[in-house]
């Protein structure tokens, strides 16, 4: 698809998406039918029991299966140094075969910035991102997770990114991988940017991964996050459902969920949601187990207000 094309495309399903952000939020009611999409766990989930060793990554396949789940993403910085590791890479891709999960992509960072605006840091940080592809196709996943960091003005950066992107891609094409940019941080959380960049990067394997809670673009300012959302569903291939806190209803406090997943699944994306529980009141099982029972919740609400959809989740 030719960039031009690429953009076209863009703007007539932003078009769409922007039409459903004026319904009003669809009616919620008990259901026990069939979800339509797939529930994932975030391994960031266990960030804290991870980061104090009272867990390994090795462990992470065995507590997501236990907790329900049957899709996993992991993070490249629990690794360790074991990315090249072909026997530690084995061990963990039998232990996903014991568990029954599936391996579905690896959120890299520390990597360097894809946007940098040195031309020869931004061929080292493709290349830095070569091993968890390679990482990533041998355990089974369909994507890695960057990010688009830059500096410079919006066009520049724009600019910077899509074409450190477009190479990655390149690299990720003969191994069947995805490239996914999560909104993650400085202009990548502004919505509006990140799919110019992302129609800009004019590669079929280039897509997003919207996260929920990553909306903050300054240290007093954050992007309006449905908004954010709309914005990047033309491009998913996976969603992040962050959550920080729970009242006693089950209901997140921070994050309107039934008007999120409203704009996902209006969108038509029927594949894996991902669990990514931040917060520090519940304990971290205790916060996936809230988050997953309030996307099932409001997943089969959304089902059965529309019986005609397909509800097959991938």
């Amino acid at each position: 698809m030719s960039r031009g094309s690429s953009r076209r495309a863009f703007l007539r399903s932003s078009a769409a998406l922007f039409a459903g952000l004026a319904l009003p939020r669809f009616r919620l009611r008990r259901s026990d039918g069939p979800l339509p999409f797939s529930i994932s766990l975030a391994e960031w989930s266990f960030h804290r029991a991870l980061m104090s060793g009272r867990m390994a990554n090795l462990d992470f396949p065995q507590r997501a299966r236990e907790l329900g789940f049957r899709g996993i993403e992991y993070v490249n910085v629990f690794f360790g140094d074991h990315v090249k590791d072909l026997g530690y890479l084995g061990e963990l891709r039998r232990r996903c075969d014991h568990a029954g999960v599936r391996s579905l992509l690896i959120m890299c960072d520390g990597l360097g910035a894809l946007g940098d605006p040195d031309p020869a840091a931004r061929r080292r940080a493709v290349a830095a991102h070569r091993p968890w592809l390679e990482a990533a196709a041998f355990l089974g996943c369909h994507s890695i997770r960057v990010n688009a960091r830059s500096s410079g003005s919006w066009d520049e950066q724009r600019d910077r990114a899509a074409e450190g992107l477009h190479a990655l891609a390149l690299l990720a094409d003969p191994l069947a991988l995805d490239v996914l940019v999560e909104n993650h941080g400085g202009l990548s959380s502004n919505g509006r940017w990140l799919a110019e960049t992302l129609a800009a990067a004019d590669h079929p394997r280039v897509g997003a991964l919207p996260d929920f809670g990553n909306f903050r673009v300054g240290p007093e300012e954050e992007y309006d996050r449905y908004r954010g959302v709309a914005e990047l569903m033309p491009f998913a291939r996976a969603v992040s459902a962050k959550s920080y806190d729970f009242d006693a209803e089950g209901w997140e406090t921070t994050l309107d969920y039934p008007r999120l997943l409203g704009i996902v699944l209006d969108a038509g994306y029927r594949g894996w949601i991902g669990v990514e529980y931040e917060g520090a009141r519940l304990s971290e099982e205790d916060g996936i187990r809230a988050t997953k029972t309030l996307l099932e919740r409001v997943g089969r609400a959304w089902a059965a207000d529309h019986p005609s959809e397909d509800r097959r989740g991938r």
